[in-house]
């Protein structure tokens, strides 16, 4: 992963300081903007179910993690909706911004000691699909695997009201030639973390996805 791509920076307060690398942001811990994407299949295994996306070994934050469907920093100039290429980056999503639901901004911040520090401004969208998991080209530089969880249990888990949730999904061979089914039961560790705030601001758009689907009605 480049380090010297460059990043509009800002203090805490969103006002703009310039710009800086990503390995100064990440060092110094200036604050930066990304975009999230989380698709949701609105009937996979018979309910709303999230995608996850299982982080490459060599991330520099997180690896081996399970994440955000699709994600990515802003680069320096880029506004929030340049951010759907992520889309098609890491999944093959072929999608306008205008589909997406936005669920607002979270703001983050990680610390890592000796290692890193993350101070993010995330703008967070949901996305609805149907394609099933093979049926996506993802990128294998970047994710190890794809999973689906049920919006259920998913909830469940970040609430703390589950210790532990199924997971079932693909995972990419050694040579990254084939991909084979897995299925796992995973927890909060396993997850790159967010906030309370975070989440309610996610799942609030995810119900406003479409009512007709019954997806806010099945996974209260």
């Amino acid at each position: 992963m480049p380090t010297n791509e460059a990043f509009d920076i800002y203090d805490a307060q969103g006002n703009p300081l310039g710009t800086a690398t990503r390995a100064d942001v990440h060092r110094e811990g200036y604050w930066h903007r990304t975009f999230h994407c989380w698709v949701v299949h609105p009937r996979w295994n018979g309910e709303p179910s999230v995608l996850l996306q299982l982080r490459h070994k060599t991330k520099d934050t997180y690896p081996d993690k399970l994440d955000i469907s699709a994600a990515g920093h802003l680069l320096a100039g880029e506004l929030v909706p340049d951010g759907i290429r992520e889309l098609k980056e890491e999944l093959g999503l072929d999608t306008a911004f205008d589909e997406l639901i936005d669920c607002g901004m979270s703001a983050a911040e990680s610390i890592v000691p000796g290692q890193w520090t993350d101070r993010e401004f995330n703008h967070i969208f949901v996305y609805e699909c149907d394609k099933p998991l093979r049926e996506y080209a993802f990128q294998r530089s970047e994710i190890a695997g794809l999973f689906f969880v049920s919006l259920r249990d998913f909830k469940r888990l970040v609430a703390g009201e589950a210790a532990t949730i199924a997971a079932r999904g693909i995972v990419v061979n050694k040579d990254e030639t084939d991909v084979a089914d897995e299925d796992r039961t995973i927890g909060l560790d396993d997850l790159t973390p967010n906030s309370a705030a975070y989440y309610e601001r996610l799942f609030a758009g995810i119900e406003r996805i479409a009512p007709a689907a019954g997806i806010g009605r099945e996974a209260q």
